[in-house]
């Protein structure tokens, strides 16, 4: 689904802003870093004892981002493939541990919130549940494990569950492969639903599925938020569909956070070059034909990321300061911050 334009329309479909001063941190990245580190395996150590240059291997996932989600809010979450979004996403959940940095929800560390209040859903509906089992055990498993029903209260509230993902009762008996790909979405959504949390990060939740069925689902996550008071986390490289449900946007590259801004104003007028480049290119009712230009050069590798501002290299305004200094993520407007030497 993509939404181009700024109509009125939208607007109205947008969720109320919901991000006041005043309204609670519910999750909370402080400092975050992650980094994977490929050890050698036993070949290539022997190899180093007989003086071949082989050496392990780290990739810079996230690399010191700080970010608070207040609670009600939809916080759309973008950038480039491979720039860390996923990652910092399986962090906010519980999934992967920070290298460095804390992660905080309602003001305590992620690991002692007790009940699951984190959940995340994946992009892959398919991959993600578990072929030999059938929804029933798929979505009623974590409730009990959580004490949260007993084994006799399973089917009942597996029903429930599915009918407000607007899934037919009767299915509870079918396994995943018996599904379309709408449906298998609308299980995942189940599944994260079961253990009654207040957060759910969606991860490129719909970008599997075809635009028509991305509607119908993006628009039972709105009717789930407004039914249940949820607040999200929306991973997305679909600058259309962000646009459509956030109340603010996050823009990350190679692994930092360039620029935060509530919706419109981000969309209006960007401050990173970056962001910059990266929205140039939505599709706009409102625009002439154009001629497409990418932003130059490749994303560099995590493996060995840019020295300074991680966007220089391919940066139109880049200067001496931005090789050798990291940027400072600093308010440039209300509300609005931005990692750029050029508002410094």
């Amino acid at each position: 689904m993509s939404v181009a334009g700024g109509s009125t329309a939208e607007s109205a479909s947008r969720p109320r802003d919901a991000s006041a001063p005043d309204a609670a941190v519910l999750l909370e990245f402080d400092g975050v870093s992650k980094r994977f580190t490929r050890r050698l395996d036993f070949v290539e150590r022997l190899a180093v004892r007989l003086g071949a240059d082989v050496r392990e291997s780290t990739v810079h996932a996230v690399d010191r981002v700080s970010l608070a989600v207040r609670e009600g809010e939809v916080v759309g979450l973008v950038g480039e493939s491979g720039c860390g979004k996923s990652t910092l996403g399986r962090i906010g959940c519980g999934l992967y541990e920070p290298t460095d940095g804390v992660v905080r929800y309602r003001g305590q560390a992620l690991q002692r919130a007790g009940r699951p209040a984190v959940q995340m859903i994946f992009q892959d509906p398919f991959a993600s549940l578990n072929p030999r089992m059938r929804i029933r055990d798929i979505v009623g498993e974590a409730p009990q494990v959580h004490g949260l029903i007993d084994a006799a209260g399973v089917d009942a509230y597996v029903a429930d569950l599915l009918q407000r993902v607007g899934l037919d009762p009767s299915y509870a008996r079918r396994y995943p492969h018996q599904f379309s790909g709408g449906q298998r979405a609308r299980i995942g959504i189940a599944r994260a639903l079961a253990v009654q949390p207040e957060f759910l990060i969606c991860d490129e939740a719909v970008a599997a599925l075809d635009v028509s069925i991305q509607a119908q689902v993006l628009n039972l996550f709105m009717d789930l938020r407004e039914q249940l008071g949820l607040t999200y986390l929306f991973i997305s490289h679909d600058l259309g569909v962000v646009r459509h449900l956030s109340h603010r946007v996050v823009v990350m590259y190679l692994g930092r956070v360039v620029e935060t801004a509530p919706t419109r104003e981000l969309f209006a007028a960007p401050a990173h070059p970056y962001a910059q480049a990266l929205l140039a290119e939505v599709p706009r009712l409102d625009r002439k034909q154009r001629t497409y230009v990418p932003i130059r050069g490749e994303i560099p590798s995590p493996l060995n990321p840019p020295s300074g501002c991680h966007f220089h290299p391919r940066c139109p305004h880049a200067m001496a300061r931005c090789s050798v200094e990291v940027p400072v993520l600093r308010e440039v407007a209300g509300g609005r911050w931005a990692a750029c030497h050029l508002n410094g």
